[in-house]
């Protein structure tokens, strides 16, 4: 049974190297190119985006696949509304692979907020500077303010416009509790400004701006397509396909 995983993320990996494993199962892993150096998952992998459902929808029925499991990134919204859209037109059995959100706890001082434009939106008034860790695509949202100053990091560095006044960080994390502690303290940041992704990876800036006391503006997950089927965790996957792939064979 030939299965794709949209990836790019921990969890794709995982699956991936899992699911490498399993009798019978064909697995390919399709990384969105977004970064430069990523890190690859065991098995076939291919790299660049499909072009659109139309694009996806050819690719499943030339490639003869069997199962998708979209194991992207939790803010990735149009990638999975593409493959619940093509998977559903072809008919081909599809997860949902997304990691459960954090969850706020005593001592946070989080605002939450549906999207980008809100975060700019909550930004306090004061000049202290802002550390944003949403990844390079969504910095392009802050280009206007130029109240603020802001440390940006990301793994690769943004092609949007950025804000008159910033600091760019090139790192790739996982970060530990002490390295977060020691960024917010060196830059003297005044507020973290990042998005639900979830995870263990990323969570130390959590526990990091609730030790400082540090205000966090919180942008909210997209919601899944409607009717899609989603579970939080690799094994939860790994079983499904497992009980496609008996169906499969009968």
């Amino acid at each position: 049974m030939r299965v794709l995983i949209l990836g790019g993320t921990g969890e794709a990996r995982e699956l991936a190297r899992i699911a490498s494993g399993e009798r019978g199962l064909d697995i390919v892993s399709s990384l969105a190119g977004r970064v430069a150096n990523p890190r690859l998952p065991v098995g076939a992998v291919r790299v660049g985006g499909f072009g659109g459902v139309e694009g996806l929808r050819t690719y499943l029925r030339e490639n003869a696949v069997d199962a998708v499991v979209d194991a992207t990134h939790p803010f990735a919204a149009q990638v999975s509304t593409h493959a619940a859209t093509a998977t559903r037109e072809l008919g081909i059995p599809a997860l949902h692979l997304r990691r459960p959100e954090w969850v706020q706890r005593r001592g946070d001082l989080w605002t939450r907020v549906p999207d980008l434009t809100a975060a700019v939106a909550a930004l306090p008034g004061h000049d202290e500077p802002v550390l944003l860790t949403i990844g390079r695509q969504g910095v392009g949202a802050f280009a206007g303010c130029v109240r603020h100053r802001f440390v940006i990091r990301s793994i690769d560095a943004p092609s949007a416009p950025l804000p008159p006044r910033y600091k760019l960080l090139l790192a790739r994390g996982p970060f530990t509790f002490d390295e977060e502690l020691v960024l917010m303290s060196r830059h003297r940041i005044g507020v973290l400004v990042t998005k639900n992704s979830g995870g263990e990876q990323t969570e130390a800036k959590i526990f990091a701006a609730r030790t400082a006391g540090l205000p966090v503006i919180m942008v909210d997950r997209p919601p899944l397509p409607a009717g899609a089927r989603a579970v939080d965790a690799v094994p939860a996957a790994v079983e499904w396909l497992r009980q496609v792939a008996s169906e499969h064979v009968r």
